[in-house]
């Protein structure tokens, strides 16, 4: 379980970068069971549907990526889940909007796994 989360991680950040394309998306999908839910607790987003967040993730390529680095801070396994304290540094112009975000931001995942080791619920705590 350790391992696949370091990976999920890794998968996280690849997909925003400079040089991001589709396969990095499909990458980081490719954790996902087919039956799976993403909420953003913060701002009361819920995703259940791979096409609706593929096309949200290959929208975000647009994005000028300066930088985007993510960090694990800490780590606690469970049998079939994982809690990941993460640190996100980003610089990114938005493809939407007409200035820079430069930011530094924690959040906590709570990672549920399936039987076969994949996603069917991440939960997402921004600070």
């Amino acid at each position: 379980m350790l391992k696949k989360t370091e990976s999920f991680i890794n998968a996280y950040n690849c997909k925003q970068q400079p040089n991001s394309d589709s396969k990095d998306v499909d990458r980081f999908l490719s954790f996902f069971a087919d039956d799976f839910v993403d909420e953003h607790i913060k701002y009361n987003v819920i995703i259940s549907s791979k096409e609706e967040f593929r096309k949200g993730l290959i929208d975000k390529l647009q994005n000028k990526v300066y930088y985007h680095q993510v960090s694990i801070d800490d780590i606690m396994i469970g049998k079939n889940a994982a809690f990941v304290k993460i640190t996100i540094k980003a610089k990114v112009k938005p493809f939407h909007m007409d200035k820079i975000v430069e930011h530094t931001s924690s959040q906590i995942m709570s990672i549920e796994y399936d039987e076969n080791g994949l996603i069917t619920h991440l939960r997402r705590h921004h600070s």
